[in-house]
């Protein structure tokens, strides 16, 4: 058991650098740890083994901490203002920040994750064609629930000087029940315009980030 939690720590950590360093999300991360350290002769590396989103991200903010300290507030916040404008926009179909960026752990190479509970999703896709924007259109697989639609696009920022992918899930509204359960921890997985604006205010270092979630 004890070389079990010394491997899952190590997947994290590895997994960790890959998410600052490449931008993946959490679980392609912690996939490609896996074989990687797979391929160094951890062989009694089992999926079962993988570690949970919190200690990955727990690891995420040691390297942020180590090593972006000086860039990554910056960065944050200039993901959350990309954030801010895509939610004011959509404000009738109740926008909530979800992932890295709401979490206080992105970086510039960080997706933004919005998601919209709509009492007519079929509305809520008709508003974002109608923005007149370019975007890649997919379905999103969940578990234990219906495919939902996946609206991908570019957005330039000014702060960052380059384009940012923004992510927007159209969802029921009555799923917004279960989104807002918290983790293990206590900590928020997304929140609304006004608690986005309350983050954005206190321009939290990303260490202390966790600390301030609602």
């Amino acid at each position: 058991m004890a070389m079990s939690k010394e491997i899952s720590r190590e997947i994290a950590a590895v997994a960790a650098r890959m998410v600052v360093e490449e931008g993946l999300e959490y679980g392609p991360a912690k996939r490609r740890a896996l074989r990687e350290l797979g391929g160094r002769g951890r062989s009694g590396s089992r999926k079962d083994e993988l570690p949970s989103n919190e200690q990955v991200e727990d690891e995420v903010r040691d390297y942020l901490a180590i090593f972006c300290a000086d860039t990554q507030p910056a960065e944050l916040q200039a993901l959350r203002q990309v954030a801010l404008g895509w939610m004011q926009r959509l404000l009738p179909f109740r926008p909530h920040l979800a992932g890295a960026v709401w979490r206080g752990t992105a970086t510039r190479r960080s997706a933004v994750h919005i998601e919209l509970y709509c009492d007519d999703p079929k509305s809520a896709e008709i508003a974002i064609v109608n923005l007149g924007v370019d975007f890649d259109l997919a379905s999103l697989e969940r578990q234990g629930a219906d495919p939902a639609t996946l609206f991908s696009m570019a957005a330039f920022n000014e702060m960052l000087g380059e384009h940012v992918t923004v992510h927007l899930s159209v969802l029921d509204h009555l799923d917004q029940r279960g989104a807002l359960k918290p983790d293990a921890r206590g900590r928020s997985w997304r929140g609304d315009l006004a608690a986005l604006q309350r983050l954005m205010a206190l321009a939290t270092p990303p260490e202390n980030a966790a600390e301030q979630l609602p």
